[in-house]
């Protein structure tokens, strides 16, 4: 199914570009005008073996199909296993780069570094995904949810579709009295880190459960992978979940209009979900570009819960670094980027591009 995303792409670019052009420790410029590309003079020959986020796995094969389809000598396999699984995986030395929905957390940071001498583990932001809230709901359309009535549905709180806090949010619905079935991820993720950050962050009173890459509310569903989620609540009415944007669009799902710091509800557009990018800051040095996102933003028609997929690679020290800054070189690129474009994706805006471009030329 081809996605038209034309105007997602343009949303996120043109409103998030100027937001982030002043953040971060550095004032990287772009390698070239333009940012690399496939060209023959560009391709490393060799095989990498790497793992991690679903949520990017579209964007990963569509990278590889392309710059193998140039560079015929390149090898790439990558593996939509979760992120978790990917960390672990660079950590023990059985993947060359590491995909994530999250960066690096401290306590992991120390074991990936380790895994590059004379160097460190780089946060490499590639796409940006937004999470929607998907729901399978039967005669309800544009359902409205704030970030309280989430918290409350996913940890059990409430358990009926006709519940007086969605129906208050929802006036002229016909919400049912069937029992809510929540879906979440079983396996480590980036998404469902991304998703409890955003609940922890703006429902701390009706969310105690934190964040982490594992599911840690009681009850609900758990499906495998992006894919298992967006099946599970596309074949199972009564049902609610979170999932990248790519798969609720890829399986048809119906996605809630979320409420902003601003008090608004929101749908999941390209414009809403780029304005999120305005309050975000780049926390990593030395190359490291790691995003602090806001959730509670308060920005006017901002979709707040968005995630960013990196790559998790070295800086130095990998056996692999020519054929790691090859590929890199290609998905950070503006083709690469711009080949996310009907994927349900968004490309990096130009200011965050060009730093992970400059970040991926320094591999060695």
């Amino acid at each position: 199914m081809k996605l038209q995303r034309s105007g997602f792409v343009a949303g996120i670019a043109l409103t998030a570009t100027l937001a982030l052009t002043g953040c971060g420790s550095d004032n990287n410029e772009p390698t070239a005008e333009g940012g690399s590309s496939t060209a023959p003079g560009n391709c490393v020959s060799g095989s990498l073996t790497a793992q991690g986020s679903t949520a990017q796995k579209n964007a990963m094969d569509e990278w590889i199909k392309a710059y193998q389809g140039q560079c015929a000598d390149a090898k790439i396999d990558y593996q939509g296993t979760g992120s978790g699984a990917g960390i672990e995986a660079f950590i023990a030395g059985t993947a060359d780069f590491a995909g994530s929905d999250s960066a690096l957390k401290e306590e992991e940071v120390a074991q990936a570094d380790a895994k590059c001498p004379g160097g460190k583990a780089l946060n490499l932001p590639m796409v940006i995904g937004p999470i929607a809230v998907v729901y399978n709901v039967q005669g309800v359309d544009g359902l409205q949810l704030s970030s309280s009535t989430i918290a409350k549905i996913f940890s059990g709180k409430i358990t009926k579709w006709n519940d007086p806090a969605i129906a208050g949010e929802n006036s002229g619905a016909t919400l049912p009295a069937a029992t809510i079935e929540t879906v979440h991820r079983s396996d480590e993720s980036g998404t469902t880190d991304n998703f409890t950050k955003y609940l922890s962050k703006t429902a701390e009173a009706d969310w105690t459960f934190g964040n982490a890459k594992a599911w840690k509310a009681p009850g609900g569903t758990g499906a495998a992978k992006s894919d298992g989620v967006a099946t599970k609540v596309k074949s199972t009415p009564n049902t609610i979940s979170y999932v990248e944007l790519s798969f609720a669009e890829n399986s048809d799902l119906q996605k809630a209009k979320i409420k902003n710091g601003a008090g608004e509800y929101t749908e999941l557009t390209g414009e809403s979900a780029g304005k999120t990018f305005e309050n975000a800051t780049v926390k990593g040095t030395d190359g490291d570009l790691a995003l602090e996102l806001d959730y509670a933003t308060t920005t006017a028609g901002a979709y707040p819960i968005v995630l960013v997929t990196y790559e998790i690679a070295c800086s130095k020290g990998s056996a692999k670094a020519k054929e790691i800054q090859g590929f890199l070189k290609y998905t950070s690129s503006t083709a690469g980027q711009t080949a996310l474009a009907e994927l349900g994706y968004a490309p990096l805006p130009e200011a965050l591009r060009a730093k992970v471009e400059t970040s991926v030329a320094a591999i060695s």
